[in-house]
């Protein structure tokens, strides 16, 4: 099985989305992200968080291609921004 990291590096979207994503995660914080994307409560770890993102994305991806009426391009902004942020740190807590 990949691990998170190489999973998420296997996704393609379009360059336009990924750019939009990576200009956001600037300014991403995780407190102030996660809990609206993945409910309140105590946040996962990011590994975790990580995953539930990318379940969340995969739906939303599936609802892009298909058409579906009740896609949001903003959610689908915010989720990537969301992943790339939390990719990010783990990155960093996987070379520290």
């Amino acid at each position: 099985m990949q691990d998170v990291l190489s999973m998420l590096h296997a996704l393609r979207r379009p360059t336009l989305l990924m750019r939009a994503a990576r200009i956001g995660a600037e300014d991403y914080s995780r407190a102030t992200h996660l809990p609206r994307l993945l409910g309140y409560g105590v946040l996962p770890r990011h590994g975790a968080a990580l995953m539930r993102l990318m379940e969340i994305e995969a739906t939303m991806n599936d609802q892009r291609r298909n058409g579906d009426t009740s896609y949001s391009l903003v959610k689908h902004v915010d989720i990537l921004i969301a992943m790339v942020g939390e990719a990010r740190v783990l990155r960093a807590s996987h070379a520290a």
